[in-house]
């Protein structure tokens, strides 16, 4: 941002009129782009009244915004605007002097509170593409409201804001392969918390770490949570929490006491959660607890999350992240009974779905799944494209320190056997490099 650009931000700003140069001050809080709702919900009141928002903004907008074309499927096409840095610099300097920026920028949180519960909501409704489609256009928005030490007036005071935006928004972080993102915004709006988090706050905690590679931390978070839950009388909670104690052990190789886990969170959740995780992602968990030691009952878990999912559909639509985990069972399931097509059928399923909602981990597995499929089948080349775009999803997504879970890392380990094989022939090295150069993306609807 250059002197001349903040100059001729000041002429503008002095071209308008008194009711445009106030809208111009409180569009500065926000951070991305913004439609006329927000506008008049942030920035509505005083001298600037909710029913003049939208003439003023059709004259400020040539003068100060620039039109942003980020609309999602099925979103209303209503107008959307940017305002440039320059423009904001300007805006966030008068608004100071005028005195109203705190009041101003707590109007903002408020609405990205808003913001993440409509996000929560969707996703918890079957609308979970739109979730986090919302979740990931107004982040912006929501990091800073994330972040208690931009509070206007102390970093406690906006904390418990901090926390619930980032509890809220618990299917971006941990479904849709942000975790690391997820735990660094809630450790440090934790760390500024009065007083003890809530039960679903360190349910997100433990959830954070072992998206991260870290069951031992979110051992002592899951105790804390459960305690909490008892204390508030929280019966959601329990539900999750003991959904998260059957991920974890699932996540250490511990299949009986995952097995447990799940069966106990189904007879704690509700019909239609509220809120976290579904009744049929506690049967999907359940199939893949069982999948490799008693094909029949994970058979009878699909079946029946299935059934259970269908009475409900009305009300609840689909848990993606579920169905991708039901395809990758399937998927080992019909390994198991030798039907090798049908196997690498469900793997690409299993893997379309997972980069569909951005998991890295489901997709990592699933992509090895499959290519052990296609080894199978003498498809040498197709395994050796999948294992070095793997490769490549690896070590662009995860740290050095990331430990895969148990579950797949038994997957992993044959896939490294068949690499070491495929490594030996040049053509099928070139058919690795080739397939880390484009990634699986752009291989997903070839292999």
């Amino acid at each position: 941002m250059s002197l001349d650009q903040l100059a001729a931000a000041e002429r503008g700003y002095a071209r308008c009129g008194p009711a445009e140069r106030l809208l111009w001050e409180r569009l500065s809080v926000f951070e991305g782009a913004f439609g006329r709702d927000a506008v008049r919900e942030v920035c509505a009141s005083g001298a600037l009244p909710p029913a003049e928002i939208r003439m003023v903004l059709a004259r400020l907008a040539p003068l100060a915004l620039l039109p942003v074309d980020d609309l999602f499927d099925g979103e209303n096409d209503f107008p959307r605007y940017w305002m440039p840095h320059p423009m904001r610099a300007v805006g966030a300097r008068r608004l100071t002097e005028r005195g109203e920026r705190w009041a101003v920028v707590l109007r903002h949180r408020r609405w990205c509170v808003k913001l993440a519960r409509r996000a929560a909501d969707w996703w918890q409704s079957g609308r979970q593409v739109d979730a986090r489609d919302l979740a990931l256009r107004e982040l912006p928005d929501l990091a800073v409201a994330m972040d208690p030490t931009t509070a206007p007036l102390s970093a406690s005071a906006e904390a418990d804001t901090a926390v619930e935006i980032a509890v809220l928004l618990w299917f971006l972080w941990v479904a849709c392969g942000r975790a690391a993102e997820g735990r660094t915004r809630l450790r440090h709006a934790l760390a500024l918390l009065d007083g003890e988090p809530s039960a679903r706050a360190l349910w997100l905690a433990a959830f954070l770490e072992l998206e991260s590679g870290r069951p031992e931390d979110a051992d002592p978070l899951l105790v804390r949570a459960w305690a909490a839950a008892v204390r508030d009388g929280d019966e959601g909670a329990l539900g999750m929490l003991a959904h998260l104690r059957g991920a974890t052990a699932l996540y250490q190789g511990r299949t009986r006491a995952a097995e447990d886990a799940f069966r106990e969170a189904l007879g704690l959740m509700a019909e239609c959660p509220e809120f976290g995780p579904t009744r049929h992602s506690c049967w999907v968990g359940l199939a893949l607890a069982l999948c490799r030691t008693d094909p029949e009952a994970a058979q009878e878990a699909l079946d029946q999350g299935d059934l259970e999912h269908e009475s409900r559909w009305p009300r609840v639509g689909r848990d993606l992240c579920a169905d991708a985990w039901a395809n990758h069972a399937r998927a080992e399931l019909a390994a198991w009974d030798g039907e090798q097509d049908r196997a690498a059928e469900y793997a690409r399923w299993a893997l379309r779905e997972h980069l569909r909602i951005g998991s890295a981990a489901g997709a990592a597995c699933a992509a090895e799944l499959l290519a052990q499929m296609r080894m199978s089948a003498g498809r040498r080349d197709a395994a050796a494209h999948l294992l070095g775009a793997v490769d490549l999803l690896r070590t662009s997504v995860f740290d050095t320190s990331y430990r895969p879970a148990e579950y797949c890392a038994v997957t992993r380990a044959r896939s490294e056997t068949v690499l070491r094989t495929l490594l030996d022939d040049p053509e099928l090295r070139d058919a690795y490099e080739e397939g880390a150069r484009r990634g699986l993306f752009a291989l997903v609807a070839e292999v």
